[in-house]
């Protein structure tokens, strides 16, 4: 018989993928390839069926997977393994919104998504508080300078189910000239909130400045010149800000009605099943 008699080279001869098995540490963020639910490792547990990692999206929702494969980090597939056991608990870092801090893992690429403010101090103080959040959600902040010109911004904007826009306005009160434009908005693919505050300024808590109140400013005097005037500060808007914002280090540092809002405009812009 010849020994080269038959296929030399049987069935497949690429050599099969390997699936790269990785510890389900805590706040490792992964995605079930299946559902799609992207979240941070809480715990590994042994139950009567088996091995399972419960993961938490930002929102705080929980749910358990079997260990094993199935996974994605960064878009690639892994195995999920339980982790080496630890001296001790390790407490959850968080950001400085007050979610689970991600950690080692890279900011998505922008989604079509986006979120508009008014202007540019209000998107460093969302980008101070919520950057982080943001970077991993995909999500852009981008400022205005007014919304007088609301309605056409949304409709260059041209919004759909996939394409959603969030706007965040100062002074959004009954009777207020911001009411008024916001009102005429009657896009299912775009969400407009605001807070009560006649700038975002207000929306950081006097305590954190080491003041009782924010200074109240007569009808007429521009308020940003009004409250450096009595505050005893330099009336220069811009050294203001850079003094105030950096007195908040987190969330805690805001009024209560700032942090609500723009959580509602994230879960808005997020909650669609083309966002990453």
């Amino acid at each position: 018989m010849s020994r080269y008699d038959g296929d030399v080279l049987p069935g497949s001869w690429r050599r099969p993928r390997v699936v790269p098995e990785l510890p389900a540490v805590r706040d490792l963020v992964v995605e079930d390839a299946e559902t799609g639910f992207c979240g941070a490792v809480v715990r590994c547990e042994t139950v009567p069926g088996g091995a399972t990692v419960t993961l938490e999206d930002r929102r705080g929702r929980l749910r358990a997977f079997p260990l094993g494969p199935g996974f994605l980090v960064d878009g690639s597939p892994v195995t999920l393994v339980r982790p080496p056991a630890a001296a001790g608990p390790t407490p959850s870092r968080r950001t400085a919104s007050g979610s689970v801090a991600v950690a080692d893992t890279r900011a998505r690429v922008a989604a079509a998504s986006r979120i508009y403010v008014e202007g540019r101090h209000d998107a460093e103080l969302v980008e101070r508080v919520w950057g982080d959040d943001l970077r991993i959600e995909g999500v852009v902040v981008e400022y205005l300078g007014g919304i007088d010109d609301l309605s056409a911004v949304v409709r260059d904007f041209r919004p759909g189910p996939a394409r959603r826009l969030g706007v965040l306005v100062d002074h959004l009160v009954a009777g207020s000239k911001e009411s008024r434009i916001a009102a005429v908005i009657t896009s299912p693919h775009v969400l407009v909130v605001g807070h009560p505050y006649v700038d975002v300024w207000q929306a950081v808590r006097p305590a954190a400045l080491g003041i009782d109140a924010w200074p109240e400013v007569p009808r007429g005097q521009p308020w940003k010149e009004g409250v450096c005037r009595a505050l005893g500060w330099p009336i220069e808007s811009a050294a203001a800000w850079r003094r105030i914002l950096s007195r908040v280090d987190s969330y805690a540092d805001l009024e209560p009605s700032l942090p609500g809002r723009v959580e509602e405009v994230i879960d808005f812009v997020t909650n669609d099943p083309n966002h990453p």
